[in-house]
């Protein structure tokens, strides 16, 4: 095996165990939410236990990576590809933690069966949860139009949170007795609402990953340059396209 193959393979090792990671951390999330919607203290007790999980592989990745700098001495596309894995598994490592929190918020409000049918919790998790499947699908193909999506979502994810904060604001103005599980409540959705900021994170990396240059994606498309970024995006899947013999 030749140095640069060897370089390569280990690459993969690390792209393979960021996905590993992302996938424990979206499980994480979605039984997270589970446990909140069926007073489940058993299934939030599982989320706790998985963190240290995800610590473990964050830790692993960050040192095979500063291996691989210090050995391998990488530059260009290389350097920017170990770079971005490491910033992707910080993110990664604080969306499980969001998860632990909002298990932890499940157990606070245990005794509070009526909570969870206040506002629709279960929307804004799954619109988080597509944001992040979608970030890592960008990165795995290198699709930048994937990336943008994502940050599309995240306009979606933030309207969607601002609906939830005005009715459990309105909950606690009605009703003095539901303050303090419509206070846990909010505070579930401010979670989920974070993981779609650090979603937008990791498509961001992808998108300097691939150009080299690190651009603040999410506000670019506010701005109305949108559709220069789109017409990016499509000239890089061109050019990055290998047509098959049967094409």
């Amino acid at each position: 095996m030749t140095t640069r193959q060897a370089f390569d393979a280990e690459l993969q090792a690390l792209e393979t165990k960021v996905l590993a990671m992302a996938s424990i951390v979206e499980g994480m999330i979605a039984d997270a939410v589970e446990a909140l919607q069926r007073n489940d203290l058993s299934l939030a007790e599982k989320v706790l236990r998985r963190d240290d999980e995800v610590d473990e592989i964050d830790v692993e990745v960050e040192a095979s990576c500063l291996k691989l700098i210090a050995l391998q001495q990488p530059m260009g596309s290389d350097l920017r590809i170990i770079g971005t894995i490491m910033k992707m598994i910080t993110d990664i490592e604080r969306i499980g933690d969001y998860a632990v929190d909002i298990a932890k918020s499940a157990r606070k409000i245990h005794d509070e069966p009526r909570a969870v049918r206040l506002v629709d919790i279960p929307s804004l998790a799954n619109a988080s949860r597509r944001m992040l499947l979608d970030s890592i699908e960008a990165f795995v193909k290198r699709d930048l139009q994937r990336v943008l999506q994502v940050c599309q979502q995240d306009d979606e994810v933030d309207a969607l949170y601002r609906q939830i904060r005005t009715q459990l604001q309105e909950v606690m103005r009605e009703h003095p007795n539901m303050v303090t599980p419509a206070s846990w409540l909010l505070m579930v959705a401010h979670y989920l609402e974070r993981v779609a900021d650090h979603c937008v994170n990791i498509a961001e990396r992808v998108w300097f990953m691939e150009t080299g240059r690190l651009e603040q994606l999410s506000k670019r498309h506010k701005s109305g340059t949108l559709e220069e970024a789109y017409a990016e995006a499509i000239q890089h899947a061109t050019e990055t396209h290998t047509p098959t013999t049967d094409e």
